[in-house]
């Protein structure tokens, strides 16, 4: 019985679309540098992609809407030494985005206002873009940034040098530093920006608290020789992480991050293909997205209970090597789309690809898009340095379905990542008060003695008339067997019980009982005395005389009488029955279990 249950979810059923080639983002020329980073990222505005470019590093800012075939040249964000490795996009601002290099420094950029990839000029004209800022403090390479969710101008960067800095961007300087001791693999803040949470070479997980500049813990993760990667699930106390057993498996994990000693259920093995997966968490839907790189299938799952449920998989034959995931608020919501993701194909284009709920209402779905994180951020640097800890604003998504710009509907909550998910019970206490009326409904029909059916409730007749026609199957004699009786479907409480009386009481006259009611509503005995027929004959009431008779009248009350002591004499009958059934189930067991004792 319990493999016929199905979870109720309202992401059961969302599917991954794919975009036409023309609408596309195509003739790119995306780096192949073998770094493992995500190689691209994306904001509601603009898409980040590493480029390959020769004479330093450099990569390319692409409006979300310019799609299509880009120009053989374009404008490209320009200023490094060497290769582009990552990018990031400032979770406050849209047209800042930061970059980190193989060179070793970090530089800052602004998008210009009104920029396009397609400049009304010559292609020998076309100037790239210059950094408004440098951050340099690393003496090696710089593979992963990373802005704090929840503090303006808070970047962390890892480098080869086996540290992450913490930089205060407006003062361009590094505040603190974290000793990982080996190559870090992947970073991802907490959703108040207070901790973070580290993979890297020595197959340690640490959860740092990132003002203390020491590991609040540190755990055995993934076991296998390849990379492996994490993500903290939004504001829960949660965070997950795909990588590889010894066998080269490709696995899933969840921690609890106040004791992450072991994975909470163990390690989930996916699957045995061999390129890195990337996880992304939505928090609106609270879904962990997983991008295979190498191959071309996204899987999703839905966590509940600790326990991530699988949902889908968009499967695709064009394999990537970068996939970016945008904020919610830059989601299609006319569409129902709760996710949109960027993978890059073959190193030449950027295909979107939608996550959606199937659904056929235009209206504002608001139980798929709750509030999410706006452009407000929880607090300043000096703030976050002082020990403050905060989520942002969340802004309404309705206001963003009716093009009304960000509303916001919360202030700054002022609760650390471990007591998020508080709120959580709410759902399941509205049903509670609902429970109690059902039962005080279900007693009702039960008390209700058969005879009652006279008052003609229209569910209870049938099931009264079908009982007692059983009834007088099984107690009539031999002889009435062979008597037609004809049984009238308007009035279908009267000829079962008529039709009894007339083998117990053979000097009451059943056809003219409706003549007497219209002739002598006192319904005078004597005048239904006549020597019985040898075939009685049942009358057949008029639809529109039937329902006028009183319930009194139909039946003289002995007989109903009768009728009672017999159909308790048949439940008695059906109960001994039902408890020597029981007992000869019970005897069955019993030898059951002593064959198993004896083979055993």
């Amino acid at each position: 019985m319990s493999g016929r249950f199905v979870r109720s979810s309202k992401y059961r059923h969302v599917f991954g679309r794919s975009t036409r080639k023309d609408q596309c983002y195509d003739n790119l020329r995306v780096s192949r540098n073998a770094w493992d980073s995500n190689l691209v990222k994306a904001n509601p505005h603009y898409l980040s992609v590493n480029w390959e470019a020769g004479g330093g590093g450099a990569f390319a800012v692409i409006p979300l809407t310019e799609r299509g075939k880009l120009p053989e040249r374009i404008p490209l964000f320009r200023g490094h030494t060497a290769a582009v490795l990552d990018t990031d996009w400032n979770p406050f601002n849209d047209d800042l985005v930061a970059s980190a290099s193989d060179d070793g420094k970090v530089l800052l950029w602004r998008v210009p206002d009104n920029f396009t990839v397609r400049p009304d000029v010559d292609a020998d004209d076309i100037r790239d873009v210059a950094p408004v800022g440098k951050l340099s403090g690393h003496p090696k390479k710089i593979g992963h940034l990373l802005f704090n969710p929840a503090a303006e101008n808070i970047l962390a960067t890892a480098s080869g040098d086996f540290t992450i800095k913490v930089w205060d961007v407006e003062a361009q300087a590094p505040k603190l530093t974290l000793n990982v001791g080996d190559a870090i693999q992947s970073q991802s803040w907490s959703a108040n920006g207070s901790l973070m949470v580290t993979t890297s070479r020595d197959k340690k997980l640490r959860i740092w608290d990132v003002r203390q500049e020491r590991p609040a813990h540190e755990a055995q993760g993934h076991t296998g020789a390849k990379n492996s990667r994490t993500v903290w699930l939004g504001e829960r106390d949660r965070i997950a992480t795909t990588g590889f057993s010894k066998m080269s498996d490709r696995q899933l994990a969840l921690w609890d991050i106040r004791a992450p000693h072991e994975p909470i259920n163990g390690f989930k093995t996916l699957d045995s293909i061999s390129g890195v997966c990337m996880p992304f968490w939505d928090e609106g839907t609270q879904c962990l997205y997983l991008a295979g790189r190498g191959d071309g299938n996204i899987r999703y799952f839905e966590l509940e209970n600790d326990k991530f449920e699988y949902l889908s998989e968009y499967k695709s034959g064009d394999p990537q090597r970068g996939v970016a995931f945008i904020p919610k608020r830059g989601v299609n919501t006319h569409d129902n789309e709760v996710a949109r993701a960027f993978k890059t194909v073959n190193d030449s284009y950027i295909e979107p690809v939608s996550f959606i709920v199937p659904r056929r209402s235009e209206n504002f779905q608001d139980d798929i898009y709750p509030p999410t994180i706006g452009l407000k951020p929880a607090m300043g640097p000096s703030e976050w340095f002082g020990g403050k800890e905060a989520i942002p604003p969340k802004v309404s998504m309705a206001s963003l379905f009716e093009d009304e710009g960000l509303k916001e509907v919360t202030g700054v909550q002022d609760k650390p990542t471990a007591t998020m998910g508080a709120p959580e019970p709410k759902p399941a206490a509205e049903p509670k008060p609902a429970e109690p009326t059902p039962v005080k409904k279900a007693p009702e029909p039960v008390p209700e003695p058969t005879p009652v059916a006279m008052v003609r409730p229209e569910p209870s007749m049938k099931e009264q008339g079908a009982s007692m026609a059983a009834m007088v199957n099984k107690f009539a004699d031999k002889e009435e067997e062979a008597e037609p009786v004809q049984v009238d479907t308007s009035f279908d409480e009267v000829p079962k019980p008529a039709s009894r009386s007339n083998t117990t009481s053979p000097a009451i006259k059943i056809t003219p009982w409706h003549q007497t009611e219209k002739a002598t509503p006192s319904h005078t005995p004597t005048a239904d005395r006549s020597p019985a027929p040898s075939t009685p004959t049942v009358g057949t009431p008029s639809s529109a005389t039937g329902p006028t008779l009183p319930a009194s009248s139909a039946i003289p009350t002995d007989t109903v009488q009768r009728e009672i002591g017999a159909i308790k004499d048949l439940i008695a009958e059906q109960t001994k029955t039902i408890a020597t059934q029981a007992q000869q189930v019970q005897n069955l067991t019993t030898e059951i279990e002593s064959l198993k004792a004896k083979l055993g």
